[in-house]
C-alpha cells in the first residue's frame, strides 16, 4: 500500500501544501501574501490572518491537483518551528485537527530540515540527481545562515552559522538603504546583473572558525552610501547597479570563503546550499564554478523549491516517517528550535 504524506509549510507568508506519494511529489501548491511589501517586510499579524483564510482552500486544491481525497493520506507533515508564531499555529491547529478527523499520525518537521532536504523533492517522469551522505549543505534564508554537515535525513551537525544577522537579513536592508523595495534578494540579484561587482570594496568581517557575521557589512554600506551621496546628491541614483552588484559580490565571497573551508577540514566533495537565497543567480554560479575548480559534486534545488514551500516539508516529513516517528497531538509550534 502507498504511502500518502500531506505536508503542511505555514512558518512565515506563505501558505503551502503539497502531497506525496511513496516519495514521489503529486502536488505543490502556494499562496503567497502581497500586503507585506507596503510595509518593507513580513507583518506578523497579517501573516496570521491570512494563513487562516488560504489554508483550507490551499489544502484543498493540493489534494484535487494530487487526485486523492483525504481518506487516501496516511499521515500528515507540517512545520512546528521555527517561524512567526501565529503562522505556525495556524499550520500546526489544522494538521491536528485533520489528524484527528482522519485518525492518521502526524509528523513534525523542522522548516530549516525541510530546506535542507529540498534536493530530495522527487517529481514524476523526472530523474533527479540527489547527494550522498555526509554531505554539506550551505543552508541560507532570510532568518538563517549555516553550515550544516547532513550525514542521514535524520542527522545533521552545524559546522558554522551566523552570529548576527542572517545573510538574507543582510540583503533586505541593503534593499531598503538603497530605496529598491522589499523583498530585497530579488531586487539587489536583477541589478547586480546590470553592474560592476569590481566597482566598490565593502569590509568583510575576520570572525573565527566557520562562524559567520553580516552586521558589519551592512554598516560598512550606510557609511559608504551616506558619505557618497555628501559629495553627489545623485551618487545613489548613478550608481545602483554597480553597488548591487559589489554588496552582493562581498556577500557572496563570505558565504563561499566559510564553505570552501569547511569542505577541506571536512574533506567533503558533496555540496549542496538551501533556502530562499539559494535562488540568487550569483551564489548559483560561483557554487557550481567553484564545484568545477575543487573537484564537488554540486546539487542545486530547482527554483520553485528554493522558497518556503509544502513539498520540502513533504519530503522530510516522509523520511521520519518511515523512520518511525510519530507525533503527539499535545505538541506545540515553537518560534526557535534549538537543534535539528
Amino acid at each position: 500500500m502507498a504511502d500518502i504524506i500531506l505536508g503542511i509549510e505555514s512558518s512565515c507568508d506563505d501558505t503551502s501544501a503539497a502531497v506525496l506519494r511513496d516519495g514521489v511529489l503529486l502536488s505543490n501548491v502556494i499562496a503567497s501574501q502581497q500586503v507585506h511589501k507596503d510595509f518593507g517586510g513580513v507583518v506578523p499579524e497579517l501573516a496570521s490572518r491570512a494563513h487562516e483564510q488560504n489554508i483550507v482552500p490551499v489544502v484543498s486544491e493540493a489534494l484535487r491537483k494530487a487526485g486523492v481525497t483525504p481518506a487516501d493520506l496516511t499521515a500528515i507533515a507540517f512545520t512546528r518551528g521555527p517561524g512567526l508564531l501565529g503562522s505556525l499555529l495556524v499550520g500546526t491547529s489544522f494538521a491536528k485537527a485533520l489528524s484527528l478527523s482522519l485518525d492518521i499520525p502526524m509528523v513534525m518537521v523542522n522548516h530549516l530540515q525541510g530546506h535542507i532536504l529540498a534536493n530530495f523533492v522527487r517529481q514524476p517522469d523526472k530523474p533527479v540527481d540527489v547527494p550522498s551522505f555526509p554531505y554539506l549543505c550551505l543552508l541560507v534564508s532570510g532568518g538563517n545562515s549555516q553550515i550544516v554537515k547532513v550525514n542521514s535525513p535524520l542527522e545533521y551537525e552545524i559546522l558554522g552559522q551566523t552570529i548576527d544577522d542572517a545573510v538574507g537579513e543582510a540583503f533586505d536592508k541593503c534593499s531598503k538603504m538603497l530605496g529598491l523595495g522589499y523583498p530585497g534578494g530579488p531586487v539587489i540579484d536583477r541589478l547586480a546583473k546590470l553592474g560592476d561587482p569590481n566597482r566598490f570594496h565593502f569590509a568583510k568581517p575576520n570572525i573565527p572558525g566557520l562562524d559567520y557575521s553580516f552586521s558589519g557589512i551592512k554598516t560598512s554600506l550606510l557609511y559608504f552610501v551616506r558619505d557618497e551621496m555628501a559629495k553627489d546628491p545623485d551618487f545613489l541614483e548613478k550608481n545602483k547597479e554597480d553597488l548591487c552588484a559589489s554588496f552582493q559580490k562581498t556577500l557572496i565571497d563570505i558565504l563561499m570563503g566559510k564553505l570552501i573551508r569547511a569542505a577541506k577540514e571536512t574533506k567533503i566533495k558533496q555540496i549542496t546550499i538551501g533556502g530562499g537565497v539559494s535562488a540568487n543567480s550569483g551564489l548559483r554560479e560561483r557554487i557550481v564554478a567553484e564545484g568545477r575548480k575543487r573537484g564537488w559534486k554540486t546539487f542545486l534545488p530547482e527554483f520553485k523549491f528554493t522558497t518556503d514551500n509544502a513539498a520540502m516539508i513533504a519530503v522530510a516529513g516522509w523520511f521520519r516517517y518511515k523512520a518511525g516517528e510519530r507525533t503527539p497531538l499535545d505538541v506545540a509550534p515553537v518560534s526557535r528550535m534549538a537543534d535539528y
